[in-house]
């Protein structure tokens, strides 16, 4: 499978800061990658340099081409969005679809307009007059008329609620999403994307924690719900993490044949939180 954004050794420092430090990682054709991390974990730095933003040292590729001199050209096929949430106010929703139109070669007005015909919003109403849930249908349906093939999203949905958080990212991996697109969303918010990933990619403090298909993760990270008399016997096996739950302990292992871990309870898939933390915090032992 193509590669649509290629990274090796990637850093970026800002002054003494080491925003982001020796990274590689790849984003496949037709993917939809999680950029996960904590605040200040190096994941807007990142997008940046795939923008042609900042700049960066390592080698970095975008659809065939380095950011830093053809970002031009690439995005032609690139749409960046940080906030679905936020549009001029002031704007009517006719002058919204024509200043895209004016701006990106790639839009598709009768597209827009079949999308906004689903919907309750009216071309002549000014986006300060909708509602929260009317303004994240009217930038999706901006964002749908784009011929693009790469979307990346950095916190799309902050200030939005969950139902209209979980109806954005529906209507997305319904209708954008195919095997020649690809989806690259970044949050700290891992629980309300898990379900669409397939490929993540975990940051801390600037550093790659894991970079992996969301098929190779469930086969390799596994959780344990141990039986209480089995508590000693499974942490002989060496867990990467533990997490007290209503009186039972639940323990992640990293390539253990489940085989050996049916015997001490009950075994299950490992959420992307869940692992993401048992990950940092190892790091943080062996440093």
């Amino acid at each position: 499978m193509n590669a649509v954004v290629s990274v090796q050794g990637l850093s970026k420092q800002y002054g003494s800061h080491v925003a982001l430090n020796n990274l590689n990682f790849e984003i496949p054709q037709g993917s939809v990658v999680g950029i996960i991390g904590p605040n200040g974990a190096g994941k807007t730095t990142a997008l940046k340099a795939m923008l042609g933003l900042t700049s960066f040292s390592g080698s970095l590729q975008v659809l065939g081409r380095d950011p830093g001199k053809g970002r031009h050209r690439i995005m032609q096929d690139v749409c960046y969005i940080s906030d679905v949430g936020v549009l001029p106010r002031w704007l009517k929703v006719a002058d919204a679809l024509s200043y895209v139109e004016g701006v990106h070669p790639r839009f598709s007005r009768p597209r827009a307009l079949e999308l906004l015909g689903s919907t309750k919003i009216k071309m002549n109403s000014q986006i300060k007059d909708l509602s929260k849930g009317m303004v994240t249908q009217l930038h999706l349906a901006l964002v749908m008329s784009l011929d693009v093939s790469l979307l990346i999203l950095d916190e799309p949905t902050l200030g939005l609620d969950i139902v209209y958080r979980k109806a954005f990212y529906d209507r997305l991996l319904a209708d954008f999403v195919d095997e020649t697109r690809s989806l690259v969303i970044s949050t700290h918010q891992v629980e309300e994307i898990e379900s669409l990933l397939t490929h993540l990619v975990f940051l801390n403090d600037g550093e790659l924690v894991l970079a992996s298909r969301i098929e190779e993760m469930k086969q390799r990270f596994i959780t344990l719900q141990v039986a209480p008399d089995k508590l000693e016997q499974a942490r002989q096996l060496e867990p990467i993490g533990e997490q007290q739950l209503l009186g039972r302990w639940h323990l992640i292992f990293d390539s253990v044949p489940p085989e050996e871990l049916t015997t001490l309870g009950e075994t299950r898939l490992t959420p992307i939180a869940d692992l993401f933390v048992a990950l940092v915090q190892l790091e943080k032992v062996n440093d």
